[in-house]
């Protein structure tokens, strides 16, 4: 019986130990496929160095951790919570795949959509419009850094740049929504083949752009849900209501009621201030304020039995039905 259980321990602390959550992406051609633009060496290291780097060091960073089993997107949407470990290789993984992604040899590429050749020329007037704004964002990055073609909140192209590992996705950048085309400025990327010479690797980066895969990507992110997460994101008294909702209801899950004794009176002064505020646009609607309104109450009386020191029994059923009520004003933001 003990070599059976030593045996079954053995297994999970082996498959504990190679467990790793995010991995490296093939790339869709060899690294030759690239060249004259990108030579194959520059790429190989590129992807099997510099991208590997980023995917083991954003691996050890979570595994053993609660941030092990949350998406990438999950990682990078709070960035600003997170260590510096884990917001550069996060970045850093999600970054490079998309840039992996958009490119190919041009005898590959496909064809650009009607939707989104009509929201360039809506936005931008024309493709060569674009090219010239995008590529004025990435040789004007100081440092390393990348530039970025994104389908902002309100559903409209727009370009913008980043230091770094960071991207629009996160919440550290002010300029937020979701990128359909990545290009790195990173000196990596292209000091091998055009040493100084930024704008010349840019030129050669632009003429490997499949078009057709980035109208893929603007049809995807028109759809996604996470639009409205940027928007509601984009909501400063939301947001500051959600941090002191986190600061004070999760550790409340483990049995430490001393957060939300400290701070209840806070807790209902963000609750106030947001039913107060003025939320994005397409936001503004009865039921979301009837929703606020009812959490702003149920804060209140949190903060009433706080004050005449109620037991961490009833607290914790309280901030349970607070926690469920932010939820639900989240969900009718949805609809």
């Amino acid at each position: 019986m003990k070599k059976i259980l030593f045996c079954l321990s053995l297994i999970f602390l082996t498959t504990k130990l190679f467990s790793q959550p995010f991995s490296l992406p093939k790339l869709k051609y060899d690294y030759s496929s690239y060249a004259p633009q990108i030579d194959a060496l520059t790429m190989e290291i590129h992807h099997s160095k510099h991208h590997q780097a980023y995917v083991n060091n954003l691996n050890k960073a979570v595994v053993g951790t609660r941030m092990e089993s949350q998406s990438l997107m999950d990682l990078m949407f709070y960035a600003g919570f997170r260590s510096d470990v884990v917001r550069n290789n996060a970045g850093g993984h999600y970054n490079h795949t998309l840039f992996w992604e958009i490119l190919a040899p041009p005898v590959a590429h496909s064809e650009i959509s009607q939707e989104l050749s009509a929201a360039i020329t809506n936005d931008f007037k024309s493709i060569d419009s674009l090219k010239k704004v995008l590529l004025n964002a990435a040789s004007s990055r100081f440092g390393s850094g990348w530039a970025w073609l994104v389908l902002s909140p309100e559903k409209k192209l727009m370009v913008t740049s980043t230091q770094n590992q960071d991207n629009p996705i996160m919440d550290v950048v002010t300029e937020r929504g979701i990128p359909i085309v990545a290009i790195d400025v990173w000196e990596h990327a292209y000091y091998l083949n055009y040493q100084n010479k930024r704008m010349d690797y840019l030129n050669a980066v632009w003429s490997l752009i499949d078009w057709g895969v980035v109208s893929t990507k603007y049809k995807a992110a028109i759809g996604d849900s996470l639009l409205i997460e940027l928007e509601k994101d984009n909501w400063p008294a939301m947001k500051d209501f959600h941090k002191v909702m986190a600061q004070t209801f999760h550790p409340s899950e483990n049995g430490d009621l001393s957060p939300i004794r400290a701070r209840s009176g806070e807790f209902l002064a963000k609750a106030i201030l947001l039913t107060g505020s003025n939320p994005p646009k397409s936001l503004k609607t009865d039921g979301v304020h009837e929703g606020l309104l009812k959490l702003e109450n149920k804060c209140a009386e949190i903060n009433t039995l706080v004050k005449k020191g109620a037991k961490d029994k009833v607290l914790i059923k309280k901030l349970e039905e607070s926690h469920d009520l932010f939820h639900l004003v989240q969900g009718l933001c949805h609809d």
